[in-house]
């Protein structure tokens, strides 16, 4: 079963969610805005997403940009960054068994599923 991880409030976020529906894949869904991430969950994202923390960061996030841009942290202090402020992960976050995607567009699901 795949695992998504959703703001209901972003529409790529709901595409993703709707995408999921369309095709009649079983899910489940994550609201991490209510459910935050932890940190061995955020590890294990990154690692089947075969990305670093901080290529999956919202740049265009005021956070972003007035806390962050242009400086540099660890692994481990973006995860905890990314922690603490969730708006800034890139979304939707579709995870597989053994692979994940950042579902933009939500065709990338299918990475997934064949």
């Amino acid at each position: 079963m795949l695992i998504i991880y959703h703001n209901p409030r972003c529409r790529t976020s709901r595409k993703g969610l709707q995408y999921l529906k369309d095709k009649g894949i079983a899910f489940e869904e994550v609201n991490y805005f209510k459910r935050p991430f932890s940190t061995q969950e955020l590890k294990d994202i990154f690692m089947k997403l075969n990305i670093r923390p901080e290529q999956a960061v919202r740049k265009q996030e005021n956070i972003y940009r007035q806390e962050l841009k242009g400086k540099t942290f660890t692994d481990e202090e973006w995860i905890q960054i990314i922690m603490e402020n969730p708006a800034l992960l890139e979304r939707p976050v579709v995870v597989g068994k053994y692979k994940a995607v950042i579902a933009q567009p939500p065709e990338r699901i299918e990475e997934l599923i064949i």
